[in-house]
């Protein structure tokens, strides 16, 4: 691939356009707003001037209501020599394009499995895609020649290629991305009109659970309503589990022991399967998870400080395979709790010690 031509210059857009052209792609950039455009340009992810010609790639990096219309317009004015978009739903464009009347065999849709809570080209950065997976799925009517392209993207944006049928995605992103996002955004919700009292007990689990609750809505709105039926369905179950953990909850309540003993057995199944569910998540670099120990490390909220942590870890010979951190709360002190393979807790723990960490049991 020598030339691409990225439309839509938002994150992922402009994403992409930046890998490509720290690999010596001539990129070119248009947007419905030329400002968006010729920032993504200012950034480094191309040029805003319209090729002089086809090009090789043409990405289309539009909301998924607009994708089918947008493919459509730049196959029948000829701007390259295949297309692909990198929408979140993958069934209905090209359903959409088919019925157009379309030839696809220049087309071929895809999904980089990567994100953030920001959205714009200024939020934007290279290395977005880098070891995670690309969703492609190509039908039998796709060229072969539009399929390399497809993979050459990938590998510019160092992810994982992974070949599905665009319905399976669907169904897949709704499981995996649509259904958590509206879930967090729910629990979320809670702390809306909490007492302020409560906000100030805020930690790191409902951090975690919150955090993809800071999306842009209108971001969501475009995809969610690409996606309505396998996410319904799944809101479905949640809100038939929800219902026996309410009543689980009420017979904990009852003066009854059998009544609280059946509470605490519906308790408990949904917590163990929950944790049948989470075992499930793959681990670092898409392998299966392990179980790391932690090792917990007290730190003033000073800069350096976790330069130092990784410095003295890494004297010590220790590779920290995850870490995490918990700030104290009206304090400027936190807690790094670093993990790292069980064996090597011990050494980190007293390498940390010697060099005058405090080290929280």
């Amino acid at each position: 691939m020598r030339t691409a031509l990225v439309i839509g210059t938002g994150l992922i857009g402009t994403s992409a356009a930046l890998a490509l052209a720290q690999r010596g792609v001539t990129v070119h950039l248009v947007d419905h707003n030329p400002e968006q455009a010729r920032t993504a340009a200012a950034l480094g992810a191309g040029t805003d001037e319209a090729p002089e010609g086809p090009v090789d790639l043409a990405i289309v990096a539009a909301p998924p209501a607009h994708v089918a219309a947008t493919l459509a317009d730049a196959m029948r004015r000829g701007l390259a020599r295949g297309y692909l978009d990198v929408a979140s739903v993958k069934g209905g464009p090209r359903r959409e394009l088919e019925e157009l009347g379309l030839d696809l065999s220049c087309y071929i849709g895809s999904h980089p499995m990567s994100g953030r809570e920001k959205s714009g080209p200024l939020a934007a950065t290279a290395d977005l895609f880098e070891g995670r997976p690309w969703v492609l799925t190509p039908t039998r009517d796709t060229d072969t020649e539009v399929l390399n392209l497809a993979l050459e993207l990938v590998s510019h944006c160092r992810a994982v290629p992974v070949v599905m049928d665009a319905d399976t995605h669907d169904r897949a992103v709704a499981l995996v991305s649509h259904m958590p996002h509206l879930v967090s955004s729910l629990v979320a919700a809670r702390l809306e009109h909490a007492e302020e009292s409560a906000v100030r007990l805020c930690g790191q689990g409902i951090r975690d659970v919150t955090r993809i609750a800071a999306s842009d809505p209108r971001m969501w709105i475009d995809i969610l309503s690409a996606n309505p039926g396998p996410v319904a369905d799944l809101l479905t179950d949640v809100s038939a589990d929800l219902d026996e953990t309410v009543q689980a909850l009420r017979a904990l309540q009852a003066g009854d022991d059998a009544k609280r003993r059946e509470g605490m057995t519906g308790i408990e199944n949904v917590l163990r399967r929950g944790n049948a569910g989470q075992v499930r998540v793959p681990g670092k670099h898409g392998s299966a998870p392990r179980v790391y120990e932690v090792v917990a490390v007290l730190i003033d909220d000073q800069p350096g400080q976790l330069a130092r942590i990784f410095a003295d870890a890494g004297a010590a010979g220790i590779n920290i395979e995850d870490v995490r951190i918990e700030h104290a709360t009206g304090q400027q002190a936190g807690l790094v709790q670093l993990m790292v393979e069980p064996k090597a807790a011990v050494v980190l723990t007293g390498a940390l010690r010697e060099r005058g960490w405090a080290i929280r049991q």
